[in-house]
């Protein structure tokens, strides 16, 4: 059953001239449904012209501030993000399904740890749950922050993440990278690249000292921090990341192509969630096994049906699944059977997935 809970926009707050903070009330009868982990997000819903929109957007917040805050960036054509920019007041209400996401490591106050995170755009808003409920919790670990944006003007947070730097002074170091304006040293001009990875682990990264990162933003932008630092001797299971958005390459688009030609017509699937059952049969007109259950009338969980935030993951049970794209599970999870049902198209004549996973 997907739960979502009634929340009250208690602050709006323009961050930079295309995105707004998000400031819930939270009743108390709801606080122990809403605890969150660094890192975690809230999947947002509302109508917007007569049709149910749903968003997922990390909190900024961290657990300890007892707050919960999200940042919504402008988005050109979008629905919800220009919603939320241009519509939005103080005093409406919207509904949020309880914190979900895995992109986080737990507190260790046994020893000081070292941190590098990386982000680009509206990608700072996991980030900066995290590196405030390190540092807070923490005594003596340490941030280097990596950080690009088009312009000093369009960093989202600055003033929050200056802050922090002087709260924390000596055990925060930013370093802001932009591509539309010039900075007096090179490397902080324009994008992250390949050269600029490997400059950054020989003069500024120390390898050998890195306990975790962290990464969120677009997809080729993670994936070359991800394989730079590989290269560079940073272990796999260290390096945590997050897409915000991404776009499918012409690999992945024939991939899901060939993956959906394998789809057995007719399929019996069952849902199992909230301990209940949902019987239904796969048609044409669906090719995943969430849009087919949407379809019969089921209320499952869902956001972004990109693939990448793993609101809607399930576990197989019986039969078999293909699943066109996975940006969100870890290959341990899929080990366990574990699949994002909005990419899962059903192979075989009968589908059980768990959703109460």
């Amino acid at each position: 059953m997907t739960d979502f809970y009634p929340l009250k926009v208690e602050e709006l707050k323009r961050e930079t001239k295309d995105c707004t903070s998000i400031t819930f009330d939270m009743p108390e009868e709801f606080e122990n449904k809403f605890k969150f982990k660094q890192g975690q997000y809230l999947t947002l819903k509302t109508d917007i012209n007569g049709k149910e929109i749903r968003r997922s957007y990390s909190l900024c917040s961290s657990p300890i501030e007892n707050k919960w805050q999200v940042a919504v960036k402008r988005i050109h054509e979008g629905v919800f993000s220009n919603f939320v920019n241009d519509i939005l007041k103080e005093g409406d209400v919207i509904e949020v399904m309880p914190p979900l996401g895995n992109f986080y490591v737990e507190v260790d106050q046994s020893k000081p740890k070292n941190y590098i995170v990386f982000a680009a755009g509206s990608g700072i808003t996991p980030i900066l749950s995290i590196i405030k409920t390190h540092l807070a919790s923490e005594k003596n670990s340490t941030f280097k922050l990596f950080y690009l944006n088009r312009n000093v003007k369009s960093i989202i947070f600055k003033e929050e993440i200056e802050a922090l730097r002087n709260k924390y002074f000596g055990r925060l170091e930013i370093f802001y990278f932009l591509t539309q304006e010039q900075r007096d040293i090179p490397i902080l001009n324009g994008r992250f690249t390949e050269e600029k990875i490997k400059e950054l682990t020989n003069k500024i990264i120390n390898i050998s000292d890195v306990d975790e990162c962290f990464v969120c933003g677009p997809e080729e932008m993670i994936f070359l921090i991800r394989d730079g630092l590989e290269n560079a001797g940073l272990s796999k299971e260290k390096i945590h990341y997050e897409l915000f958005f991404s776009g499918q390459s012409e690999e992945d688009k024939q991939k899901a192509a060939k993956i959906v030609e394998q789809k057995f017509e007719g399929t019996k699937v069952t849902i199992i969630d909230g301990g209940k059952e949902f019987h239904f049969a796969m048609d044409d007109d669906c090719d995943n096994i969430l849009d087919g259950a949407l379809s019969s009338g089921a209320d499952l969980p869902y956001a972004c049906k990109g693939g990448v935030c793993s609101t809607c993951k399930c576990k197989v049970i019986e039969g078999e699944v293909e699943m066109k794209i996975n940006y969100a599970l870890e290959e341990d999870e899929v080990a366990k059977g574990l699949v994002l049902s909005c990419q899962a198209v059903p192979t075989t004549e009968k589908v059980v997935v768990d959703f109460d996973v």
